[in-house]
């Protein structure tokens, strides 16, 4: 990773830091989030995953519209860093705990590879 890449995936974690924080405090059943980038193909290489407990906690949020809540949530941070979204739809998606824990045995680095 080249020096800049480094100091752009710093900003990058620093601002989804934040929004975890407040997506933590005002959406029920959300964990947490992480995101992976090919600095060659960057912006549209940029996946954010966004994990809840359960299933339950997507159908629910999904319900009540809080999807696109919080895809505005992290969109809007990344545009106020410089970083637009081509395509948040496909570049920010939904995930839980218990999907993972039943087709991956609960190992993230193998699910979001």
């Amino acid at each position: 990773m080249r020096k800049s890449d480094k100091k752009l995936d710093n900003q990058i974690c620093k601002t989804l830091t934040v929004v975890c924080e407040t997506a933590l405090e005002h959406i029920y059943g959300f964990q947490w989030l992480t995101h992976r980038v090919d600095y060659q193909r960057f912006p549209a290489s940029l996946k954010i995953t966004c994990v809840f407990t359960d299933e339950s906690d997507l159908e629910r949020i999904r319900m009540q519209h809080e999807d696109t809540s919080l895809r505005n949530l992290i969109s809007e941070a990344l545009a106020d860093i410089g970083i637009q979204l081509a395509n948040p739809e496909a570049q920010i998606r939904f995930d839980s705990e218990d999907a993972c824990e039943a087709s991956h045995q609960g190992n993230w680095a193998r699910r979001l590879g």
